[in-house]
């Protein structure tokens, strides 16, 4: 299958692509992790995929990224499926930032960033300004420019993981999916990273998906949560609508406040703690 049978053509945000899941079960070995999931990706947003560690947030964006195979059901991309569209072609609509890359040894920042080029090199195409020009917004917009002539192996944490962002932003497509993309950085990078993936859907209409850990951040950012548990959804909508009390007790096992937050007014929690008079005056 190619690009145009998926109802899609060049490399621009130029649409919304639909990806969605029909009874889609995957797993590792012998156990099953996500569940005979039925869920559809709202076009043109920001979605995050929160729950518990264990629960198959990242193994159903590694479904949805065509990285892990189902074990029934299906990944449908442009009402496609999937595993039957040519890897060069997925990666032209799907960006992914996977948990824990590994840049090979000695490349530097410049270079790992151009191999989000790849996707757009056929087999007669060189480089050219409009590869150049990819390279160098998607450094910008990680303020990694300043660190292009550098071994990726010379980088703090945070450095690298905004360096896999920008390899992923030169892609240029239209649907990011990121599992966890604010692992390893400070709270102020986290920010800015946050910012900068909705600044991307709300300028250039790129639907993000993302794997998040810290629900108060993924409640500020989205506009669309995903809460799973044991491998299946337990609710999905609209952050005001998803993150209450009662979600928060059956799918992290924490006893919460759930209030506005005062400078956004989307959901905030604060733990319960079970000795308050215990904590530091």
């Amino acid at each position: 299958m190619t690009l145009a049978d998926t109802g899609r053509a060049g490399s621009s945000v130029l649409a919304f692509s639909s990806l969605e899941t029909e009874g889609l079960t995957l797993g590792y070995g012998e156990e099953a992790v996500v569940h005979d999931l039925t869920v559809s990706v709202p076009p043109g947003v920001v979605t995050s995929i929160v729950g518990a560690n264990g629960c198959g947030k990242s193994t159903l964006l590694r479904g949805l990224a065509r990285l892990l195979a189902p074990r029934s059901g299906k990944v449908l991309l442009n009402g496609a499926d999937i595993h039957g569209i040519s890897t060069r072609d997925v990666a032209r609509i799907i960006g992914l930032l996977p948990q824990n890359p590994v840049a090979p040894d000695g490349i530097t920042v410049a270079d790992l960033v151009g191999r989000g080029r790849y996707p757009h090199q056929g087999w007669f195409r060189r480089w050219t300004a409009e590869d150049d020009r990819a390279v160098q917004e998607a450094l910008t917009a990680t303020d990694t420019l300043e660190l292009a002539e550098r071994s990726v192996d010379e980088l703090s944490g945070g450095q690298r993981q905004r360096v896999w962002i920008a390899m992923t932003l030169a892609q240029r497509t239209d649907l990011l999916l990121l599992d966890e993309p604010t692992t390893f950085l400070d709270i102020a990078h986290q920010v800015e990273v946050l910012d900068l993936l909705l600044e991307l859907n709300r300028t250039q209409g790129a639907t993000v998906v993302m794997v998040l850990h810290d629900l108060n951040l993924a409640s500020r950012y989205s506009d669309h949560l995903v809460a799973m548990r044991e491998g299946r959804v337990y609710a999905a909508g609209r952050p005001r609508e998803v993150v209450t009390e009662e979600l928060v007790q059956d799918v992290f096992g924490l006893s919460a406040k759930v209030y506005p937050d005062p400078v956004t007014g989307t959901p905030s929690l604060s733990p319960l703690v079970r000795n308050p008079d215990h904590l530091p005056s």
